[in-house]
């Protein structure tokens, strides 16, 4: 089965190499390039929470931040990056969406700092008053799409971009938002990964191919 993988280059190489033992054929076609916003330090303190929602997120918070409160991160894949940085969340939801975060978060949450993506959602951070940060911004590359017999969506991005450039090949989305997303745009979701991390994703990729003609 030919598996089209569209992460950023700089950071596909885990996915693909793990695809690859799981015995797929992968073609790479990275859809989105992730631009940091600033080097400016993100000052958490006077927080009671700093809310992380991807692992680009992490990735930056490392970098930038200090004097963090408790972290709580969206999924076990933002989680797993904290922790690649030294970072323990504090909350990691049953439900790996914001909607699953904001569910479990202990209110009355006092000050919180929200930081994610350029152009997140509103919701979540009208809902707990929160501060926003945004620590890096999402471009929309657009390549000719491949030939694949199922394309990897790791990012509700990575959906658009693909359904954009005219993309046909049905998805394996690693979680419920980036599902969404995907069939909001025409995209038809076949597999999506019980966990949000990269090895929830390999798994749900392995399940179409089991299950492939």
């Amino acid at each position: 089965m030919k598996a089209i993988v569209t992460r950023p280059r700089t950071q596909a190489g885990p996915l693909v190499e793990a695809l690859e033992r799981a015995g797929a054929e992968v073609v790479e076609c990275p859809l989105i390039e992730i631009e940091r916003t600033s080097d400016d330090p993100v000052d958490a303190a006077g927080y009671d929470w700093l809310i992380v929602t991807s692992p680009n997120g992490a990735d930056e918070i490392a970098r930038r931040g200090c004097n963090l409160p408790r972290v709580a991160a969206v999924g076990p894949g933002t989680a797993e990056t904290l922790r690649a940085h030294g970072i323990e969340p504090a909350l990691v939801p049953a439900e790996s969406t914001q909607e699953g975060l904001l569910r479990e978060l202990p209110r009355p949450a006092g000050r919180v700092l929200f930081a994610a993506a350029e152009g997140a959602r509103r919701r979540p951070i009208e809902e707990l008053d929160a501060d926003f940060v945004p620590l890096y911004r999402t471009r929309l590359l657009a390549p000719e799409p491949p030939d694949g017999d199922v394309v990897v969506l790791a990012s509700g991005s990575a959906a658009r971009a693909y359904a954009a450039i005219g993309g046909v090949a049905p998805a394996v989305s690693i979680g419920p938002e980036t599902s969404r997303i995907a069939r909001s745009v025409g995209i038809r979701v076949v597999a999506q990964a019980a966990t949000n991390d990269l090895d929830g994703l390999v798994a749900a990729v392995r399940d179409v191919m089991d299950s492939w003609p």
